[in-house]
């Protein structure tokens, strides 16, 4: 009970702190100090974690430059503002490790963040967090000259990867916010990104949700052809085919010898899963194991018809044909 009191006045001592620095610098350069306070009163009321910021800076930049950004098993959330536009917040992978300790055991460890990308459940986790600081953030820029550029944001969405992100955002200037942050006293540390255009928009763009399901869109059939082009397929090669009886087959024995008639080793059918014949080769070698030498394509074309043997027949393949040979 005493520890759960200790670690609530440790809480209380941090975010006083973590405001005290901010309210100290809030009036010299603007947006950036009011992002230090919007963070550390979010943390505080929506994650109940001590966040510090210990630098903090705000810069223009490009898009290109946004997307350079981008942490590695960072969380990346797409914020949605007036008149649809859009920016990014991007959380480094130890700051987000320590939001997640914070919510599910109350302890944020020491140790490094598990390397995993991030999921929609993480996401969900610190949407809160998010809106808060954004909230926090319009509060400190209330009253401000040209400060108009960061109200009305909020979270909207998250990727799993940075690639549609290109596709979402305008290639417009950005005023991008950057955080180097300490969680609970120093057992995580990690950066916060923030890109917000630059300029407050007057006219109605695309809709976001257009481009977010082309992103998404997008995102889907890349994943669907790397899954299908990593698919095992099978092909045969047949060197001939004979039919015997039922009776033939169960009176196998060990040794014995199975003709295979029109058998070539210049000849092999390449068939595919369906038994749709695909090429035609020669049956050789390379580096030692047998290979085939494909020489005629058939293009796809379906192989003819088999004749169904009668129902006390069975077809034998070539490869049980060398098994009871050998």
């Amino acid at each position: 009970m005493a520890e759960g009191r200790g670690n609530v006045i440790k809480l209380k001592l941090g975010t006083a702190l973590a405001e005290a620095r901010a309210r100290a610098t809030e009036g010299q350069t603007g947006p950036d100090k009011a992002w230090r306070l919007a963070l550390a009163r979010s943390a505080r009321d929506r994650v109940k974690l001590a966040l510090d910021v210990r630098k903090s800076s705000l810069d223009r930049m490009t898009l290109a430059e946004i997307l350079e950004l981008s942490p590695e098993r960072g969380l990346i959330s797409v914020l949605e503002g007036p008149r649809q536009a859009l920016g990014v917040l991007m959380l480094g992978p130890e700051v987000l490790a320590g939001m997640i300790e914070a919510q599910t055991t109350g302890i944020v460890t020491t140790g490094p963040a598990p390397e995993r990308r991030p999921t929609r459940t993480d996401a969900a986790m610190v949407a809160a967090m998010i809106d808060g600081a954004l909230e926090e953030l319009e509060r400190g820029l209330t009253g401000q000259e040209d400060g108009d550029w960061a109200m009305g944001y909020r979270y909207a969405s998250f990727l799993e990867d940075i690639r549609p992100l290109g596709l979402l955002l305008e290639d417009i200037p950005y005023r991008v916010l950057r955080a180097e942050v300490n969680l609970a006293y120093g057992a995580k540390k990690g950066m916060v990104f923030m890109a917000l255009p630059a300029e407050v928009r007057l006219a109605d763009a695309a809709p976001a949700d257009a481009l977010r399901n082309a992103a998404e869109a997008l995102l889907f059939s890349q994943g669907f052809c790397e899954h299908v082009l990593c698919s095992p397929s099978q092909l045969d090669g047949v060197l001939a085919r004979i039919s015997l009886s039922l009776a033939q087959v169960m009176g196998f024995e060990l040794g014995q010898v199975l003709p295979l008639g029109g058998a070539a080793s210049d000849r092999i059918s390449v068939e595919g899963m369906d038994g749709r014949k695909l090429w035609e080769g020669k049956l050789g070698q390379n580096r030692g194991l047998l290979a085939v030498r494909l020489t005629d394509e058939i293009g796809g074309v379906a192989a003819p018809p088999q004749p169904k043997p009668a129902p006390v027949e069975a077809t034998v393949e070539p490869s049980l044909a060398m098994r009871a040979a050998g």
